[in-house]
């Protein structure tokens, strides 16, 4: 009878144990990388010519304890993260880290995004996806913000050619944007490159501001 009241108790701490972890939530911390689809036509050509769900990226910034999304949009500015969601089609987002990195790093080391984003708020848009820092997209900023803050590239560049561009819907938004000029060998990245970068891990059970 001892026995079974041992067996007993030990699958009952189980069960609560198991469920309390399940409980534990993720917070942000600067550096996630935020994933969702817009409703536009600019944003169903990129998801068909990348072949993915997802359109636009964002980066994760903590300032004063208020946690912002910085995003390259028209222009570039830093959205409260709740407001960012909810703009998303259906409020389905995906949230990514690499895991490691803030046990590597030190706590103003991880500010850094912060700092380097401040230096492209305000930035216009930049509609033809090129390269340059004079006008800049969101998965570029993304990008680019972890290369000159942490020195981390988190995907290989591609070329524009890279991606389908036969289907009509986007031929016609090439064509719209590039005429017959279409920059074939311009080097871009997409939120779906990022999205599937290997460094990346997906969060769950994450913690909102509003919680």
């Amino acid at each position: 009878m001892a026995e079974k009241t041992y067996i007993f108790i030990i699958i009952a701490l189980a069960i609560i144990f198991t469920g309390c972890a399940s409980l534990q939530q993720t917070e942000f911390q600067n550096g996630d990388i935020l994933f969702q689809s817009l409703n536009s036509p600019q944003c169903e050509a990129i998801k068909i010519a990348t072949k993915s769900k997802y359109s636009h990226c964002g980066l994760i910034n903590i300032i004063d304890g208020q946690v912002y999304v910085l995003e390259g949009i028209q222009p570039v500015k830093l959205t409260p993260v709740v407001e960012w969601i909810n703009r998303g089609i259906d409020k389905h987002y995906v949230a990514k880290r690499i895991p490691d990195l803030n046990d590597r790093m030190k706590p103003e080391d991880m500010n850094r995004v912060v700092d380097v984003g401040a230096g492209y708020l305000g930035k216009n848009y930049d509609f033809y996806f090129g390269w340059s820092d004079s006008l800049i997209y969101c998965s570029e900023l993304v990008w680019k913000v972890y290369r000159d803050a942490w020195d981390i590239e988190l995907c290989s560049l591609k070329k524009l050619g890279d991606f389908d561009l036969t289907h009509p819907v986007v031929r016609a938004k090439a064509e719209e944007r590039y005429g017959d000029s279409l920059p074939l060998d311009e080097p871009v990245v997409a939120p779906a490159d990022l999205f599937n970068s290997e460094l990346l891990v997906e969060l769950k059970n994450i913690k909102l501001p509003q919680d």
